[in-house]
């Protein structure tokens, strides 16, 4: 089914931009997670070339940002992602390593303390590269900041972990808000600049007027 995909950010095409000194970016999970970590197992052979296409593209563009003194911000809930996905990749690694496809995600934690162990510390390796080569944005979950965020989804159509996220980026007062991300929902943000290369952002911006030609 076609996505019909309304663009009210502006969109920058991270193929045919160079970072700016005075930009301040921040760097969705999946983009921390090519630059600390790399690609998750993927056996389709034509997703696996498409992902290790974006991650030659996004990790080229933050090198580019770190060389050009660019501000990188994280949130701590990217964390819990982080994690998530990490065990998750490690976890079909191991499976398929010893052959053991029945196993069940409880099993291998419990079971294996000493690979969960290994487990643990790649996700803190990441992390620690993470919080080395940005600063972050804090975020306090509170009531008044879970009202916001159920009002905001009935308004955009973002998950609600991303509203979360959005809400932190709005906090730090820094403006433009700038996201560099594959996440296409984002782009369905008003007043913020998109940084991506995810195509059919691309396509649709380009076509209604929404991406940004320089800047």
């Amino acid at each position: 089914m076609t996505i019909n995909l309304t663009v009210r950010a502006e969109v920058v095409d991270i193929q045919n931009d160079i970072p700016k000194h005075s930009d301040v970016l921040f760097v969705d999970t999946n983009v921390w997670l090519w630059q600390t970590y790399g690609l998750p197992p993927e056996p389709d052979r034509h997703r696996a070339r498409r992902d290790e296409q974006k991650l030659r593209i996004y990790t080229r563009y933050l090198n580019a940002a770190l060389v050009r003194g660019v501000q990188l911000k994280y949130c701590g809930l990217i964390l819990a992602e982080l994690a998530h996905v990490i065990e998750k990749a490690e976890f079909e690694i191991f499976k398929r390593s010893n052959n053991i496809e029945t196993l069940k995600p409880k099993e291998y934690r419990h079971n294996y303390p000493h690979v969960h162990a290994l487990v643990a510390d790649i996700v803190q390796n990441a992390w620690g590269q993470i919080t080395m080569l940005a600063s972050s944005a804090d975020l306090t979950i509170d009531e008044g900041l879970a009202a916001a965020t159920i009002a905001q989804f009935q308004q955009i159509p973002l998950d609600g972990y991303d509203l979360f996220l959005l809400q932190a980026i709005r906090n730090t007062g820094i403006r433009p808000v700038q996201i560099l991300t594959d996440d296409m929902d984002y782009a369905s943000v008003p007043g913020i600049q998109l940084f991506t290369s995810n195509w059919l952002v691309i396509q649709r911006a380009t076509a209604q007027g929404k991406l940004l030609a320089s800047r």
